[in-house]
This record gives C-alpha cells, structure tokens and sequence, in this order.
C-alpha cells in the first residue's frame, strides 16, 4: 500500500477536478484559494483536504458563484455552501465529487451516505446511467494519467458491484414476464472487466427477460453447452481488452461457427468492437456502441 496516493501534483489536481492546471495557478497566485506545498525544487505538491476544497470550488463555481467572490469566504462557508447546492439533490457533478474522495480516501462510509442521498431521490437505474457510467469513464483515464492507482479503481469498482449485486438479486427473485429468448452474458477469455456485463444483466431482467450470468474468462465450447437446454438465446459478449485486436475477427468467426443458428443470436459492445470488421457479419450479430444503444434495441 506504500504506492497509495495522499499528496498530489497540480496535474493531478486538473485531472480529477476537470480544472486547468494554468487556472489553477492564477486562482492561487490571485485570490490564494489553495496553499500548496513546495519541493525543494518549487514543484507544488497538494494534499487530500486541497483536493477536497478544490472539488467544492469547482462545484461552487459551476452554480454561478464567481471566484473572487468565493476566496472572500471563510474556509468553513464553502462547504456549507456546498451543501445548500445539493439539498435540492439535483447537483449529478457533486455525487461523483464525493465518490472521488471515497475513492482516494479508501472511504466506504463516505461511498455509502453519497450513495444513499442519491437513492433516495432516483431509481438505481438513473443512478448508474447518471453517476456511475459517468464516474468509470473518467476513472478509466485517471488511471491511465497515473492520477490514481489500480487500488483505488478496484476499492469503489467492488463498492458498485456490491449495489449492482443488490439491486440484480431483487429482480431475480420476479417471475420473468418475456419467454421469448433467454440471454447468456459471458466475457472472452482473459477479460477481468465486469462492471458492464453485470449493469446489462440487471437492465437485461428489468425487462423481463430470464438471463444466464457466466461472467469471466468463458471459453466459446462451454457456451455450447447452453444450447441444449434453451430454444433461443442471445449470447451477449463485453469485449473491454480481450481479444487483442490482431485475433479479434478470428474469435468473432469462431463464435459464429461454434454458436450461431437459426435459434440463436450474437450480440457485442464494449471498447473492443470499433476494431471488429462489420462487413462481412451475419444478420444474426448485431455491434453496440455503447449500453444505451444496446438497452435501446432489447
């Protein structure tokens, strides 16, 4: 855990509160809105409580409140402030700030209260559509950017698995109202990155549909085997990593032969298919962009 981060860079500052590090800067140099410290070179080093600070100015000032104005404030105003914002519970911007600091924080009783605010005033599924979608696309590229660490991503990833776990198993117990198909959901061989297939699942039995969960790392001959005890299914594929591009059309075609019929159905989305040659598919493969798209087409 020696890697964890508690002190950040300005860069790393920009990164999770969206704002530039040159305006972080002026805003310092002009209205002394942050005290960084300083190396013995003059780089400028922050810690937890500026990041939090930051992250309640940024909000403050998307609401209209102008920064010259907000350095005037006591330091305890700003919150408060904050506060105030969010009673209306309509501050989306806010929610994830919040979840942020859970993340840096290893923070679970800070993840929960935020979660339970947002809750109370939307269903699960405004939730993870307006939150949740929005907070791990822009994880993806803190840790790419080195901002945060694979601990923090794996500490709030399992937090949202554990809510989509809860709110799955209360439509899994609900008699299934559509017969028609069943859908498989599984991930290629070596592809650990779940969070997507497990939100289709659940949006999968909100519609009614009876829905097999295999997760991880399935091999396309066990997927087989789903073929004798159900009429018609859609196997549905989250391709975030694996297969590697140079293999990806080939695992295409070996799931073609292996699965495809008059009964059955291939459905894929994920990061991967932009690189998936459309051409030359059969009518029974259908490419997603995005989860929208494919909860759209159910």
């Amino acid at each position: 855990m020696n890697n964890i981060k508690s002190v950040f860079s300005i860069k790393d500052l920009e990164n999770l509160s969206g704002i530039k590090a040159h305006t972080i800067r002026i805003w310092e140099k002009r209205y002394d809105i942050l005290q960084p410290m300083r190396t013995d070179t003059n780089i400028r080093l922050y810690d937890l409580a500026s990041l939090q600070k930051l992250l309640n100015i940024t909000l403050l000032n998307d609401y209209g409140y102008k920064i010259s104005k907000i350095a005037t404030y006591p330091q305890e105003k700003i919150p408060s402030l904050v506060r105030e914002i969010i009673s209306s519970k309509t501050a989306k911007s806010h929610a994830i700030s919040e979840f942020k600091m859970a993340m840096m924080n290893f923070d679970q009783e800070l993840f929960f209260n935020t979660y339970n605010w947002l809750i109370a005033e939307k269903s699960f599924k405004e939730v993870f559509h307006q939150v949740f979608i929005p907070l791990m696309n822009e994880l993806g590229l803190l840790w790419q950017s080195d901002t945060i660490t694979p601990a923090h991503e794996h500490f709030i990833s399992y937090l949202i698995k554990q809510k989509l776990l809860i709110n799955t198993e209360k439509l899994q117990i609900l008699k299934q109202t559509k017969l028609d198909k069943v859908f498989v959901l599984s991930l290629p061989m070596n592809e650990i990155h779940e969070l997507g297939l497990m939100y289709l699942n659940y949006e999968i039995l909100l519609h009614g549909y009876k829905t097999i969960y295999l997760g991880e790392s399935m091999p396309i001959e066990n997927l087989k085997d789903l073929k004798k005890h159900f009429d018609s299914i859609v196997f549905v594929s989250y391709l975030t990593v694996q297969p590697e591009r140079d293999i990806l059309d080939s695992y295409i075609q070996k799931m073609s032969d292996e699965l495809l019929d008059d009964t059955t159905e291939l459905w894929y989305l994920g990061r991967m298919v932009e690189f998936i040659k459309k051409e030359e598919l059969s009518d029974r493969i259908s490419i997603f962009n995005s989860i929208t798209e494919l909860v759209d087409w159910i």
